[in-house]
């Protein structure tokens, strides 16, 4: 069984939604694989990855916006705050998300519906350099 596997790295600018669903899928175009499943995973513990509808951005802002509601940034009660105000409310928030994603492969593309998009979700307010390795393995 072919296996295709890279790391992208990625830029964010802060916090929000960053859109990797063309750079996943150009990494599925290299690997030729035809039939099989693309595994995402994001090596951090401030980041996540998500399927979110990606046609209307508000849908990702209302998302983000119920996020800091339920993990707000100063609560009393947070001891890690090494790194700032946003540091324990982007580990919970990664813990209450995903680090990885499957998505199956078939005639050769992601089978994302119509809607879906595949989404690195910076939580820290800060730019950052992200690393997530893609894996590709099919027939």
């Amino acid at each position: 069984m072919p296996v295709h596997q890279t790391t992208l790295a990625i830029r964010t600018s802060g916090k929000g939604l960053h859109e990797i669903t063309a750079l996943v899928a150009g990494e599925v175009d290299r690997s030729k694989v035809n039939r099989g499943v693309a595994t995402i995973f994001c090596q951090h513990t401030s980041c996540s990855l998500v399927i979110m509808e990606n046609a209307d951005p508000s849908a990702g802002q209302d998302l983000e916006a119920w996020f800091d509601r339920l993990v707000p940034e100063r609560d009393p009660l947070f001891t890690h705050t090494a790194e700032g105000l946003d540091d324990m409310p982007s580990h919970i928030k990664m813990a209450l998300t995903r680090t990885s994603e499957n998505v199956p492969i078939s005639a050769g593309r992601l089978m994302l519906g119509t809607w879906q998009g595949l989404f690195l979700w910076e939580h820290r307010r800060a730019s950052h350099a992200r690393r997530v390795v893609v894996t590709v393995m099919g027939e």
